[in-house]
């Protein structure tokens, strides 16, 4: 939007701390009172949860949305051929993931999957277990849904001899025994420190906080594919149909060097050559 005269207004949902169907439709409330008192000339939603809650709204009217961080079908939320609604999806890469896996760690054939109750990181967990089951030797041990850190840390131990590798997806919601939320840094440090499993992610931030590998949405490019959609709807005057919803397709491959080296991983030269290497744990760094 640079040169462009613009007013920004920001809500923030920050729903991962409290994903209780009355705090999700209390922010929602909040964020579509601010846009009916504010009346905005564009609104931009990322992630899921603004989607559902607040973009599936207004679909069909003369407000333009532009969406990002859409992980599910926009239809899902009725977005999917709205006239006002344009943005980039934020897809996930599945076989590239595995291909950086397998270069890393060759001997993994036997997944776990694990997941919070979060919708988006379901309905992820049934992606990969359908493009698993196309490849050939691949094979799903186990797909467990848990609500709780020490859930989730009876997952890790439980599956340290009967799979290869750990696919831990929704980490953000989970609580610990008294029912407060607890960190997902904190949950992937103990991951690291507690599993000696390859683990696979999609999402830069994990491979800084101790998971193995990852071919993840570049940031950047993301941002600015649905920052150049905006100005083109709000500078250019084109319409949000004209765009529509698009997936964002380049992807960035990531490997940790400190948790391969904790999981005795030698990594070939190709892979520090190819792939953004993070030398240290996140928690390292403080």
């Amino acid at each position: 939007m640079g040169g462009a005269k613009v007013e920004y207004k920001v809500f923030e949902m920050d729903i991962l701390r409290d994903r209780s169907a009355e705090n999700l439709q209390r922010k929602a409330r909040e964020a579509r009172a601010l846009i009916e008192s504010w009346k905005p000339d564009l609104v931009y939603g990322s992630d899921d949860a603004a989607q559902e809650y607040v973009a599936a709204h207004y679909v069909g009217r003369d407000l333009p949305f532009v969406v990002s961080g859409v992980n599910r079908d926009p239809a899902v939320y009725g977005l999917a051929g709205a006239k006002n609604v344009a943005g980039v999806l934020e897809p996930v890469h599945i076989e590239e993931t595995l291909r950086l896996l397998h270069v890393v760690a060759p001997a993994t054939k036997r997944f776990a999957i694990i997941t919070d109750e979060s919708p988006s990181m379901l309905a992820l967990a049934d992606q990969i277990k359908a493009k698993l089951a196309r490849l050939p030797g691949a094979q799903v041990v186990a797909h467990d849904t848990v609500r709780t850190f020490p859930a989730y840390q009876q997952a890790v131990r439980r599956y340290q001899d009967s799979a290869d590798a750990l696919w831990p997806l929704g980490v953000f919601g989970l609580r610990d025994a008294a029912g407060a939320p607890v960190d997902r840094i904190e949950v992937l440090r103990w991951t690291a420190d507690n599993s000696r499993l390859p683990d696979l992610g999609f999402w830069e931030e994990r491979v800084a906080m101790g998971t193995l590998v990852a071919v993840t949405v570049s940031p950047r490019e993301h941002g600015l594919a649905a920052g150049r959609i905006a100005r083109g709807i709000l500078v250019e005057r084109r319409s949000p149909a004209s765009y529509g919803i698009r997936p964002d397709v380049k992807g960035l491959p990531m490997v940790s060097l400190a948790r391969a080296n904790k999981l005795g991983l030698k990594l070939k030269s190709s892979v520090l050559l190819s792939a953004e290497v993070v030398e240290k744990f996140e928690w390292e760094k403080q």
